[in-house]
């Protein structure tokens, strides 16, 4: 049985269906990613399954019941996070931590934020006022005040957004760690997509409004054909690069190196043909589809 369940679920604004009939649902200890383009309904998603938002249709269940006639009882066991979600400004950090520690029913409740505290390193924070922290100690505050109540359900909405590359991958690592000890369930929306192949087990892509794929990100990468071609070349590139065009090839150019998308079976007829041409690369490797290829992929289908 799924420790999450979205069954039906829909959404409607006057004309407008934000989500429809969307379905799915999240095992224990799994990390889930929610993928789409911006307007797609990810986040309105998100906040039906907090309960922010009612549904039009369909209903949520959590660890088997329904959400509707247990919402009280559910959320002590969920909470949330977002980048784009404000603290009170004029809060220090350690009121902060307090005062969302009242809307749980936690026994030892100093002992509890003193333990979240020293996970997330927050001790030469504890007195500043939210509004003076960085884009990244904003983050882990976020972070850590929504594993206040250690929940078995954990919803993120772009949790490394706009952070410098060490703060994001303290997140990341952090989340694969809970995930390993306390078997903790996680749905996360990003549009980092290598964040997501390095995150996630399984990935949810949903575009306007409905679910288009459910499937692991090696799988849904390994669906798509083109691979990336890279070749340097220092004599004769501007007859690689006439080459490429006469073929209506997509590539891209960055002064030193050339890259081609190429269907993978047909890169050793290029190579061929190229070398046919008198055109010698120094170096070369051959970068295999991501889960960006596929995104990309899925929403210039969709365009058409």
């Amino acid at each position: 049985m799924p420790i999450l369940e979205a069954k039906n679920l829909t959404k409607q604004f006057k004309s407008f269906t934000a989500v429809d009939r969307v379905s799915f649902g999240l095992r224990e200890g799994e990390i889930l990613g929610l993928l789409g383009p911006n307007g797609a309904g990810k986040t309105t998603t998100l906040q039906m399954l907090l309960g922010v938002l009612l549904p039009t249709g369909g209903e949520v269940f959590y660890f088997g019941k329904s959400f509707r006639e247990n919402r009280e009882e559910i959320l002590e066991q969920v909470n949330f996070s977002s980048n784009y979600t404000e603290l009170p400004s004029r809060l220090k950090v350690k009121e902060c931590l307090k005062f969302i520690s009242y809307l749980y029913n936690i026994q030892d409740r100093p002992e509890r934020i003193a333990k979240i505290v020293e996970i997330f390193e927050l001790e030469n924070l504890l007195n500043k006022e939210i509004h003076q922290l960085s884009a990244g100690q904003k983050t882990k505050v976020n972070l850590a005040k929504a594993f206040i109540n250690f929940p078995r359900v954990l919803l993120l909405d772009e949790p490394t957004a706009s952070l410098d590359p060490e703060v994001a991958d303290f997140v990341r690592k952090f989340l694969l760690e809970e995930r390993k000890k306390f078997k903790v369930s996680i749905i996360i929306t990003s549009h980092n997509m290598a964040e997501v192949e390095e995150l996630c087990d399984r990935v949810v892509f949903i575009n306007r409004g409905r679910i288009v794929a459910d499937d692991t990100p090696r799988s849904l990468a390994g669906s798509i054909r083109i691979s990336h071609l890279e070749l340097k070349v220092s004599e004769k590139k501007q007859e690689l690069l006439s080459y490429i065009k006469n073929n209506k090839l997509a590539y891209k150019d960055d002064g030193r190196r050339i890259t081609i998308d190429l269907d993978e079976n047909a890169i050793p007829e290029f190579l061929t043909n190229i070398m046919r041409q008198g055109i010698v690369y120094e170096e070369i490797s051959i970068a295999k589809p991501t889960l960006e290829d596929y995104f990309l992929s899925s929403l210039s289908s969709t365009r058409l």
